[in-house]
C-alpha cells in the first residue's frame, strides 16, 4: 500500500511512457525492415520521418518515466505529499499535447519552414518551437513541484542527487533554443543537450533511482547507500562533462579536444562499473527477501547492461585514432542501442515493475512472465548489438579504409541487417510480455491482499 496518495500520480506518467515505448519499438522494427527493403513506405513515411519518430519517442518516454519515478520517490524521501498534485497533472497534459503536436508535425510536415510550427533541423531536437516552449513550461512546473516538496520535507542524499540530475536535465535542454548559423558552433552546443543528458545528468538520475531500489529491495542501511551515491554522482559528472570532447573530434573544434575527449571519455567506463559494484554489493549485504524478484532482476540487469553498452561499447570507439574511422558507422549504432537500453530503458522498467503493485494495491504479480520479458528484451538487444558491431567493423573497413561506395557497402551488410531485424522481433515480443505482466494481473491476484508485502 502507498504511504502517500500523491504517489499515484506516477501511474499516469507510467501509462503515457509505456504507450510511447510501444511507438518507439514499433518504429524501430519498421526501420529495421526498411534497411532490408528500402522502398517500404518511402512515399507515405520516409526513412527520416520514421527515424525521428523512433528517436524522439525514446527520449520523451524516458523523460516521462523519470518524471513519474520522481513523483513516486520524492514523497517517500521527503516524507510528505507532493506540493501540488494538480500541477503534476497539468504538466502531464502539457507533455501529451506537445508530444501529439510533434508527431503530427513530423508525419504531415504541414508547416514546413515555419519558425514556430515547422520542424527544426537538428537531430533529436526536431520538435517545433512551440513544443520546445511547452517542454520548458512543463519542466518549470515539475521542478517547482518536486523542489518545494523536498525543501519543506526531509532531505536525503537520494533526493538531493535526484534533484541535481533533474535540474540538470531541464537546464541543459535550454541549449536546444540556441541554433547558431556556424555549423561547428551548432554541433558543439548541440552536444550540450544530447551528451550532457545521457552521459552526465541522466547518470545522476540513474544513480539515485538504483540507490532507492536497493534500499527498498535489499534492506541495506540508508547510511551504506548514501556513502555510495555521492561517489557515483561525482564520478559521473567528472568524466561526463569533459568526456563531451569525444564528440568534438571532427567538427572543426581545436585539436586539443582529441586529447581531452580521448582521456576523459575513456574514463566514463568507471562510473558505470562502479554502479555494477554498487548494486551487487547491496544485494550481497542485504538481508531482506523482497517478494518482487522481477524488480531486482531488472535493477541488476540495468547496471550490467549499462556497463557493457555505455561503458565497454562506448570505450571501443571513443579514442580519437579509432573514432576517425568508425564515427557515423554501425559501430555507433551498436553502442547507442545497448547503452540506451541498459542504462535508461531498463531503469524505467525496473522502477515500474517495483512500483506498480503498490500503486494498484496488490502483491507483486506475474513475476515469472516479467522475468521472461527481461531475458527476451536483454537477449534481443544484446544480439542486435553484436550484429551491428560486426556490421560496423565490415562497414569501416570497406567504406572508410578501402573507399568503396556507400550503397555498395550497404548491400554487403544485408545479412547483419537481417540479424538485427530478427533481434528486434525478439525484443518486441519481450515488450509485449512485459506490458501484460505489469499491467494485467491474474484473477486470483486482483483480490490478493497487499498487506503481505514487507513494510518499508
Amino acid at each position: 500500500m502507498l504511504k502517500y496518495q500523491s504517489q499515484k500520480i506516477a501511474l499516469g506518467y507510467f501509462a503515457v511512457a509505456m504507450a510511447l515505448f510501444v511507438i518507439q519499438v514499433s518504429m524501430g522494427l519498421l526501420i529495421g525492415y526498411v534497411y532490408l527493403a528500402p522502398n517500404t513506405l518511402s512515399e507515405l513515411l520516409p526513412f527520416n520521418i520514421l527515424r525521428m519518430l523512433h528517436t524522439n519517442s525514446l527520449i520523451v518516454w524516458l523523460i516521462t518515466g523519470f518524471f513519474g519515478i520522481a513523483y513516486y520517490m520524492i514523497p517517500e524521501e521527503a516524507e510528505r505529499e507532493i506540493e501540488s498534485p494538480m500541477l503534476a497533472w497539468l504538466q502531464l497534459a502539457i507533455l501529451v499535447v506537445g508530444t501529439l503536436g510533434a508527431v503530427v508535425t513530423y508525419v504531415f510536415d504541414f508547416a514546413h519552414g515555419n519558425w514556430l510550427f515547422g520542424m527544426q533541423g537538428r537531430e533529436f531536437l526536431e520538435q517545433p518551437l512551440w513544443v520546445k516552449v511547452g517542454i520548458v513550461v512543463a519542466a518549470l512546473i515539475f521542478l517547482y513541484n518536486v523542489t518545494m516538496t523536498v525543501l519543506k520535507g526531509r532531505k536525503t542524499a537520494i533526493a538531493n542527487v535526484l534533484l541535481l540530475g533533474l535540474w540538470g536535465l531541464a537546464l541543459f535542454f535550454l541549449f536546444a533554443f540556441y541554433n547558431p548559423s556556424n555549423l561547428a558552433l551548432d554541433k558543439m552546443f548541440w552536444w550540450w543537450v544530447v551528451h550532457l543528458w545521457v552521459e552526465g545528468v541522466w547518470e545522476l538520475i540513474m544513480a539515485a533511482v538504483l540507490a532507492y531500489l536497493m534500499l527498498k529491495l535489499t534492506g541495506v542501511d540508508r547510511e551504506m547507500v548514501e556513502k555510495w551515491i555521492y561517489g557515483l554522482a561525482a564520478l559521473s559528472l567528472f568524466t561526463g562533462i569533459l568526456g563531451t570532447g569525444h564528440h568534438y573530434y571532427w567538427i572543426g573544434t581545436p585539436a586539443y579536444w582529441q586529447w581531452i575527449g580521448s582521456v576523459f571519455s575513456a574514463m566514463e567506463v568507471i562510473p558505470f562499473f562502479a554502479m555494477v559494484l554498487f548494486v551487487f554489493t547491496m544485494v550481497w549485504k542485504g538481508q531482506r527477501e523482497h517478494p518482487n524478484k522481477a524488480a531486482l532482476l531488472w535493477a541488476l540487469g540495468c547496471a550490467v547492461l549499462a556497463f557493457f553498452g555505455a561503458g565497454v561499447w562506448g570505450f571501443l570507439h571513443t579514442l580519437s585514432p579509432i573514432n576517425y574511422w568508425t564515427h557515423g558507422t554501425q559501430v555507433t549504432m551498436s553502442h547507442g542501442h545497448l547503452a540506451f537500453f541498459g542504462a535508461y530503458v531498463s531503469l524505467n522498467l525496473a522502477f515500474i515493475t517495483y512500483a506498480m503493485p503498490y500503486m494498484l494495491n496488490r502483491e507483486p504479480y506475474n513475476q515469472v512472465l516479467n522475468m521472461v520479458s527481461f531475458w527476451l528484451m536483454a537477449g534481443g538487444i544484446t544480439f542486435m548489438t553484436f550484429a551491428l558491431t560486426f556490421a560496423g567493423a565490415v562497414q569501416t573497413h570497406l567504406q572508410r579504409v578501402r573507399g568503396e561506395n556507400f550503397m555498395d557497402v550497404q548491400d554487403e551488410l544485408y545479412l547483419f541487417y537481417l540479424m538485427r531485424e530478427f533481434a528486434g522481433i525478439i525484443l518486441v515480443v519481450g515488450v509485449a510480455l512485459y506490458l501484460y505482466a505489469v499491467f494485467v494481473p491474474r484473477k486470483e491476484e486482483v483480490i490478493a491482499p497487499a498487506s503481505r508485502q514487507p513494510a518499508e
